[in-house]
């Protein structure tokens, strides 16, 4: 199954930090209460990672508040096996 990587961007102020904090709590997801935030940082974000069909679908398990704000992007690892393809151009 493709795995992505989700960031949901939020405002910089502590008000929107813990309505942020508050809106992911309460969804019970195992998702977001696991996120990652960057907000102690100064980079007010969460991040969080799932294994889901497609982007679209990893875009509607997303609070409507935060969808059209996240960034979500596909993940592969690769293996010393895929290096010939890398070099070769064949891996994009």
């Amino acid at each position: 199954m493709p795995r992505f990587l989700i960031e949901v961007p939020h405002a910089p102020t502590q008000a929107a930090c813990d309505q942020a904090i508050k809106v992911f709590m309460d969804t019970g997801s195992h998702f977001f209460v696991n996120a990652d935030w960057g907000c102690e940082d100064g980079v007010h974000k969460a991040w969080f990672i799932v294994d889901i069909e497609s982007k679209e679908a990893a875009r509607q398990i997303l609070p409507p508040l935060f969808r059209d704000k996240a960034s979500i992007i596909k993940l592969r690892k690769y293996s010393m096996a895929d290096v010939p393809d890398i070099q070769s151009g064949r891996i994009r």
